[in-house]
């Protein structure tokens, strides 16, 4: 006798899910209709060498690649500068090589440091100035101190394996931190002096991050092109007794950086 319900096999997923990596765009970006722009398409291919590349390895010539893909050098130079621009490669000399992995920095109280480290890569800073003021109002409100109260600005660019990655300007009322030129090495982590030195430990911090381009005084610090985008930070920290402790501005290489966090449930 048949069975009058048989068994329902759930439909076949479609064809471009099933190769589909984690974190790609679908369909490789691809539009449905399959019209793409030529530089696109060369981009890919460019994208599949590097893969095979590895990193560190040097990319062939704008006229190689325009003679192996059949395209105008115009055409290459496109898909050269959005890879660029997503950090896949970067430019060493007259050459252009295969970029690292991005640093992942987590969005937490955790120091720029304590991140890198945890990448196995050398972290470092470069110290730009360091300057004592009085605190103008906006920033004593910040920071939790009167006006003209004096404070401590801090700007140091960020290191990566000797590579500049960043530019971090912080702001601290000198009633917190009254030796920090004479005591405080500006290539360590500033967290870890206060936590060992002063014994301040960071309770809590609001973060807001954008997308800017950098002025052409960060680019230079920097050591990039003012077009290239930039993630900034935005930090205002507190003590674990609620008090206002510093206020970070930090300045991140899109095509070196992305950041991660943990979410948890609402619990309702």
């Amino acid at each position: 006798m048949d069975n009058p319900n048989p068994p329902q096999h759930p439909p076949r997923p479609p064809a471009h899910l099933l190769g589909q990596v984690p974190g790609a765009p679908i369909r490789s970006g691809i539009p449905e209709h399959g019209r793409i722009p030529k530089y696109y398409a060369v981009k890919a291919r460019i994208a599949e060498l590097i893969e095979e590349l590895g990193d560190g390895q040097t990319l062939p010539t704008e006229r190689d690649l325009a003679e192996r893909y059949e395209v105008a050098r115009e055409t290459v130079r496109q898909a050269l500068r959005e890879l660029l621009l997503e950090g896949r490669l970067r430019r060493q000399g007259r050459g252009t090589v295969v970029a690292g992995p991005k640093l992942e920095q987590p969005l937490s109280l955790a120091s720029y440091t304590e991140g890198v480290r945890r990448q196995g890569r050398t972290p470092g800073r470069h110290l730009i100035s360091l300057d004592r003021f009085p605190a103008p109002a906006a920033l004593a409100a910040e920071i939790g101190v009167e006006q003209d109260e004096p404070v401590w600005h801090m700007e140091r660019v960020l290191l990566a394996d000797d590579e500049r990655v960043g530019l971090e300007s912080t702001y601290v009322a000198v009633a917190r931190v009254p030796a920090l030129d004479r005591d405080f090495e500006p290539d360590s982590s500033f967290y870890s002096y206060l936590r060992d030195r002063l014994g301040i430990s960071f309770g809590d911090a609001d973060e807001r991050i954008e997308t800017v381009l950098a002025t052409p005084r960060e680019a230079l610090l920097i050591g990039t092109p003012p077009a290239l985008p930039m993630l900034l930070i935005h930090r205002v920290s507190r003590d674990t007794s609620g008090h206002p402790l510093e206020r970070v501005r930090t300045l991140y290489r899109g095509d070196r950086f992305s950041f991660t966090t943990h979410l948890g449930g609402s619990g309702s």
